[in-house]
């Protein structure tokens, strides 16, 4: 996996690749600022989602084949605890993957308090990719 470019969003938000501590298939990490937390100390929910959104795709992209993609077509989150001491720990489960649509699963722990703090589920529409876009598994399609 390449590293991401210096204005992703990965390096606004200081979001990082990490080894998987809940037999997940894949994880990053999102530390919690005052920037990025809400009225009562807690990272915005929205951020949570955002994490849960790029850690399934990124699992799921490494198991699609060339000249596919992925967009996310349904995304449901149970808040369950407040991330309040981070960092944000999440990781992901690639469920059942089809021709046409895959299923993840994220669960995301502060960590800090090594407490569950999110369990989300996203189903995502595989695609073809159209000529000219980026295809990290083959550059660009033709």
């Amino acid at each position: 996996m390449t590293q991401p470019l210096d204005d992703h969003l990965f390096r606004q938000l200081d979001m990082s690749f990490v080894p998987c501590e809940h037999g997940g298939e894949f994880a990053m990490r999102l530390p919690v600022g005052p920037h990025i937390t809400n009225t009562r100390g807690g990272l915005q929910g929205g951020l949570i989602a955002t994490l849960a959104d790029v850690v399934a795709g990124i699992a799921l992209h490494e198991h699609l084949p060339a000249g596919t993609g992925a967009a996310t077509s349904d995304l449901n989150i149970h808040f369950l605890s407040a991330v309040t001491v981070g960092p944000a720990h999440a990781e992901a489960w690639i469920r059942r993957r089809g021709k046409h649509t895959a299923v993840t699963q994220v669960e995301v722990y502060d960590a800090g308090r090594e407490v569950l703090a999110a369990i989300c589920t996203l189903t995502f529409a595989v695609v073809q990719l159209r000529e000219g876009q980026y295809d990290p598994k083959g550059s660009r399609t033709a």
